[in-house]
């Protein structure tokens, strides 16, 4: 596995490299599995890819396989899809309804059920059923899409939190005190298990003064 850093000058920059990034795996794994496989995450960070992928009059709008690209989630929050928390929703605004993709590829996670137990197990059904995995088996997405929260946490796994150590669930239904609500998860072991995992970050560099 390797490790990569690159460094932009500003959030428009960043966009626009992932966007490349994200358009190269999408047609590579296309050309060799016929689908491509990518778990999003949410937050204003990715909003501005998913927007520069999908504007009709872009340079990237043509060039992604939005046919053979199946969405899924790397975290949610406890709301329904209308929700203006939600991610789907927020997705779904910026990229999937300006772009032509079939229903079936939009694999969401239901957290409009009240339980988000039951939620976060019946996306590890959906997982299940979708790459078709055994019961020890861990799914292996193309991509996964992940931002870094300032207090250390991506995806909704928080740090000093049980979630960190979790090692048998793909999801889990995770409580985050300082927010007093719960969040829907992929686990470590669904995205460490990644083909590629890009962390998209923006802020601003602190320099120390003399």
């Amino acid at each position: 596995m390797s490790v990569g850093l690159k460094i932009v000058t500003d959030p428009a920059e960043l966009a626009l490299v992932a966007a490349e990034r994200f358009v190269d795996l999408a047609n590579d794994a296309v050309r060799r599995n016929g689908r491509f496989t990518v778990a999003l995450s949410g937050g204003a960070t990715p909003r501005a890819l998913y927007e520069l992928l999908s504007e009709p009059t872009g340079t990237f709008h043509q060039r992604v396989p939005w046919q053979h690209t199946f969405f899924f989630w790397t975290d949610e929050r406890h709301v329904p899809p209308d929700d203006p928390e939600s991610n789907f929703r927020m997705v779904n605004e910026a990229m999937l309804s300006r772009v032509l993709v079939p229903q079936r590829n939009v694999q969401r996670i239901h957290a409009e059920i009240k339980d988000p137990h039951a939620t976060a197990s019946e996306y590890e059904r959906q997982l299940r059923e979708f790459f078709q995995l055994g019961v020890s088996e861990v799914p292996r997405f193309d991509l996964i899409l992940l931002g870094l929260g300032a207090d250390g946490h991506t995806a909704s796994i928080f740090p000093d939190t049980a979630l960190v150590h979790e090692k048998t669930k793909l999801v889990a239904a995770a409580w985050v005190e300082k927010l007093q609500t719960y969040r829907i998860t992929l686990t470590m072991p669904a995205l460490n298990n990644a083909c590629e995992v890009l962390f998209l970050v923006s802020g601003y560099r602190r320099t120390e003064s003399h």
